[in-house]
């Protein structure tokens, strides 16, 4: 009976193993350890307030409580009990004369305390293994603890507990949760200490549950979260796995009970069985004339006269040798000096074994709860019950001191749990009530950003209806779309060449670009490039200061690449809505992304340009045409694919070009022909047609913005404002209590903290909760793993209305194209850049799927640019410099 550490360790490994195969599916039914999902999803949060009733039914005795929760912030539980006798004859009876007991005594206890004001919130406590679907429903697997009512094996308990409720009549409660006594000690410690995530039980039987990653179990749907196991490690050794440990005293023990083969390692532990297990060695020894001259009294014959508590008063420190004399004597035996010194020892080992053994298999389930967290130390409370642990004097440091030495990686406090099966069938039906209650009102938040089919083709309908006002000349002025003329008439054919400059603005940071173009069999574009950054004081400076740092960090290029007395042709990306009249002039319309230079909107860029150079004149340059970054992803995608003729930008900003007929563009002269038409679709909505699906919060990001009233589809949609739309969200939901225990903290207050990049991490599939709570505590955001949960919830649902909204567009654009062209079925391909495209893990999948939903009769491919705003502006710069200015319409 004595154990190593390294076979205790070689019984944790074998319970690990065990713990594996019980949370399989495929070898759940096979497996010892049943692993019971409990659907208790949630420790407390001390946010868990109101009055509750709980039953506990599993013991000697039958138990109802009212725990009242204190909600004046000082976690204060008050509790009142009765106890009722549990008669042989209920126990063993039928099934609905045990139920109809229980609802007598429910009802005897709520008329006695005057409890009947209100629809009471219960928890049931049920000490016996259940199959539980939902945290309110169980079906009883088997009876245990000389309890044997007839047909409920097989039967949902509370469904039993309910209709019992009902034929009583006069009880107005409503059953929240069923619990297991291990969970509820979990829970009540849980409540005072939120590092708990085990419960034990060491008592009449033993338990042990624990909080699982969701991923794990597989008998239940989801991988977010954790939930609470009900491991039922009673039955650990059932299937012969710890044969070898098995001793014949143990053979001896489990063939004279009423479930032989079953529940073995429970009956290698718990109180039920020790004290038996203590009477069978003496009565060997004392027939082998060990003990007391060999004499053993009929009581020492007789099952059941030694007791578990005489284990706990023999091993005593002091009066242990003194007990030992009084408990033998009261046996009938004459025990010497020598004989009470030999029980004591033998009381010291059977504990001991017992204490080793849980100490054994708890240290195998906190190894897991490590390797799931992926730390290298684990610091976690255990809350403990059950008589055995509360009144045998050593029995809690042995277990304490041998679970640390086999887990050193492990700091683990031991708490004692206060009325595990009562509070803590009040806390599992407090935190079911609180959950419920936080879904509610979660879903009420997130509704308005749920956009049904219906409303997306009310969006596709509408951004249609602003295409068409904007190509429009009476129209064009009051459309909130703006349909920018681009005089790019053509995309690629693949035979432009030569060599070509490139600048790029449109974000923080400024690019400029040599570009080498090769036609013919060997086809390639070489490019090389410097990035500078813009100053947050030049962006928001005067138009002057702007362009003279733009010229000085083209200077600096050319000096870097020896160009300085080169003329080269020169394409320049200008990221922000122009109005063009020609290909290299263009006006601009107003700032965005946060720019806001002074003297710029209404003047040309080209000419602010050209007059920098002068003024620094050091060079001269060839500017042949001003681009938008659109424009240029559309043309990059084009020279490998003919078919493009769409360009989308979904990044920090959000717009769409394509190819139009000259016909419909009213704004420009001539009808031969195409032009590619720079929509500007980020400012849809400035004239009011889409305030149904503006929520609140993008109403909070609009008015916290530069630019208030405008780019309004763009604020929905773009990657600079999704994280922005999160971050107001989760300041909601916080001053509602609903997340990060109700703390707004000073860095959730800060504009810009949740960039869009940590949306894109947070819902990437590949990343575990404790990643996702990793990255909140970079933002100084100490959140539990539901809080991890809502926030992942949260970033999904914007980014998801993003997705959609965007789709709903390209589906009014792609049909406009398929209408213009008198087709029934159009193939067309589409441009993209921007990292919101590239980096976030369901955009693009949501925004294809949205598009084919929507435009049936459009087969729309989606190919990556590659650098639209680089290559896409030499590419512009070499079809213009092919057809020489002004560039016409091909006949």
């Amino acid at each position: 009976m004595r154990l190593s550490d390294d076979q205790l360790l070689d019984i944790a490994a074998r319970f690990q193993a065990e713990m594996e195969k019980g949370l399989s599916a495929e070898s759940n039914p096979r497996a010892a350890l049943k692993m019971l999902p409990t659907h208790v999803r949630s420790t407390p949060d001390t946010s868990e307030k109101g009055e509750f009733l709980a039953l506990d039914l599993g013991g000697s005795k039958f138990k109802v409580l009212q725990v009242k929760v204190s909600e004046d912030g000082k976690k204060r539980v008050e509790m009142e009990s009765k106890m009722y006798p549990n008669p042989e004859e209920i126990l063993s009876g039928k099934g609905t004369d045990l139920f109809d007991y229980v609802a007598a005594c429910l009802k005897d206890f709520m008329q006695s305390k005057h409890i009947n004001q209100k629809k009471q919130p219960l928890g049931f406590t049920f000490s016996f293994p259940c199959r539980q679907s939902t945290v309110d429903e169980g079906v009883l697997l088997s009876w245990s603890k000389h309890f044997k009512a007839r047909g409920v094996q097989g039967k949902d308990v509370v469904n039993l507990l309910r209709k019992a409720i009902d034929r009583a009549g006069g009880i107005d409660v409503d059953v929240l949760a069923l619990v297991n006594d291990t969970v509820g000690t979990m829970m009540t410690c849980g409540y005072d200490d939120q590092h708990c995530e085990v419960g034990v039980i060491i008592g009449t039987g033993t338990n042990a549950c624990y909080m699982e990653e969701l991923r794990h179990i597989d008998l239940v749907e989801g991988d977010e979260g954790r939930m609470c196991i009900n491991t039922e490690w009673g039955a650990f050794g059932d299937d012969g796995s710890l044969d070898d440990f098995i001793t014949d005293f143990d053979r001896e023990i489990d063939a004279a009970s009423i479930n032989p083969g079953k529940q073995l390692f429970e009956k290698m532990i718990s109180g039920l069985y020790l004290g038996e297990l203590v009477r069978l060695i003496l009565l060997k020894m004392t027939k082998k004339g060990l003990l007391f001259k060999g004499r053993a009294s009929d009581a020492l014959r007789t099952k059941g006269k030694f007791e578990t508590r005489h284990i706990s008063a023999i091993e005593k420190y002091k009066e242990g040798l003194n007990n030992t004399r009084e408990i033998l004597t009261a046996l009938g035996l004459q025990p010497s000096e020598d004989d009470c010194i030999a029980v004591q020892h033998v009381c010291t080992i059977v504990s001991f074994r017992s204490a080793n053994l849980c100490a054994a298999a708890l240290s195998a389930i906190l190894a897991r709860i490590r390797e799931n967290k992926k730390v290298s130390r684990l610091r976690t409370t255990v809350g403990v019950d059950g008589t055995v642990y509360r009144t045998h004097p050593q029995y809690a440091k042995r277990l304490h001191k041998v679970v640390r030495r086999l887990v050193p990686d492990c700091h683990v406090r031991f708490v004692l749990s206060e009325s595990g099966s009562g509070k803590g069938a009040a806390m599992v039906t407090a935190v079911a009530q609180r959950l419920v209650s936080q879904r509610k009102q979660i879903d009420q938040t997130l509704a308005p950003f749920l956009l049904s089919r219906q409303q997306l083709q009310q969006v596709r309908d509408k951004m249609r209806v602003e295409l068409e006002r904007g190509l429009k000349k009476d129209t064009h002025h009051t459309a909130s779309v703006k349909m920018l003329p681009s005089y790019v008439y053509r995309t690629p054919d693949g035979t432009e060449g030569g060599k070509f400059l490139a600048l790029d603005l449109g974000g923080t940071n400024f690019r400029v670009l040599v570009v080498k173009i090769r036609s013919g069999l060997r086809r390639s574009v070489r490019m090389y490039n410097k990035i500078y950054a813009i100053p947050l004081e030049i962006m928001q400076g005067t138009g002057e200061e702007l362009f003279d740092h733009i010229v000085h960090c083209i200077s600096d290029f050319l000096d870097y690449m020896g160009m300085k007395n080169t003329t080269l042709p020169l394409g320049f990306t200008f990221s922000f809505p122009c109005r063009q009249t020609g290909i290299d002039k263009g006006t601009l319309v107003n700032w965005t992304k946060g720019f806001k230079a002074t003297d710029c909107e209404g003047h040309d860029v080209v000419d602010m340009l050209r007059e920098a150079i002068k003024r620094r004149n050091e060079f001269d340059l060839d500017i042949v045409a001003v681009v938008n970054d659109t424009v240029g992803t559309m043309m990059t995608c084009a020279y490998e694919d003919p078919q493009c003729e769409i360009g989308l930008i979904a990044g920090t900003g959000s717009n769409v070009c394509y190819m139009e007929e000259m016909r419909n563009i009213e704004t420009v002269e001539g009808d031969e022909g195409r032009m590619c038409v720079n929509t500007e679709w980020g400012g849809f909505g400035e004239n009011g047609c889409i305030e149904d699906i503006r929520t609140k919060f993008d109403r909070e990001v609009d008015e916290g913005s530069l630019n208030i009233g405008k780019q309004r589809f763009e604020k929905m949609t773009s990657g600079m404002y999704l994280g922005e739309i999160v971050r107001q969200i989760l300041i909601d939901l916080t001053r509602r209590g609903l997340l990060f225990r109700g703390r707004v903290t000073e860095r959730l207050k800060t504009r810009g903290i949740f960039e869009t990049k940590f949306l894109s991490q947070i819902e990437s599939d590949r990343l575990a909760l404790l990643q996702v709570r990793a990255i909140l505590q970079q933002l100084g955001l100490d959140g539990t793993c539901d809080d991890s949960i809502i926030v992942k919830e949260v970033c999904s649902t914007v980014s998801r209305r993003a997705a959609q909204l965007c789709g709903a567009g390209m589906a009014a654009v792609v049909d406009k194209i398929r209408e213009n062209r008198g087709l029934d079925k159009l193939d067309i391909t589409v441009g993209v850049d921007g990292t919101l495209y590239k980096l976030h893990p369901h955009f693009s999948s949501i925004l294809k799927e949205t598009v084919q939903d929507l435009a049936p009769q459009c087969e729309v491919n989606f190919v990556l640019s590659e650098d639209g705003s680089g290559k896409g502006a030499a590419l512009i710069t070499a079809v213009a410099r092919k057809y020489k200015e002004p560039l016409r319409p091909a006949v």
